[in-house]
């Protein structure tokens, strides 16, 4: 078993698809892979269920947010867009909400002093859509 990395921050992330757009875990990694990452960046996803996907394994350092993924967890959520307007929107079902809280929530427990953070709190995006505040 890989030695645990110090953790402390949780970053939020939308896929930046649109609103009901089913994306799995095989299709984010094939995209990162596109970009030149050895695989996903994320270390979970959440589908439009609700139901909670892992993406790298948590001892390994993400790649999902320049400059803070030596120390920090990346979760995905799907969706983030409008499916019109393709504009920036909080997409999340009711059970991307629930489950995204009860991971959080979870996440905190496993790294005590842990804070959490929407992906714009570190770049010029929009990411993930929603303020963090309401998660």
């Amino acid at each position: 078993m890989k030695r645990m990395r110090k953790i402390d921050k949780i970053i939020v992330h939308c896929s930046a698809t649109p609103e009901g757009r089913a994306v799995s875990v095989d299709d984010i990694r094939r995209w990162h892979r596109e970009r030149g990452f050895r695989t996903i960046g994320y270390h979970y996803v959440v589908y439009l269920d609700g139901s909670i996907h892992c993406g790298r394994p948590v001892e390994e350092i993400g790649a999902h947010c320049l400059g803070q993924n030596g120390s920090s967890i990346g979760i995905c959520y799907v969706g983030g867009l409008d499916a019109k307007s393709l504009l920036p929107k909080d997409t999340r079902t009711a059970e991307q909400r629930q489950s995204l809280r009860r991971l959080v929530d979870r996440l905190r427990k496993c790294f005590p002093g842990a804070t959490v953070h929407g992906h714009r709190e570190f770049a010029a995006k929009a990411c993930p859509c929603f303020d963090i505040k309401d998660l």
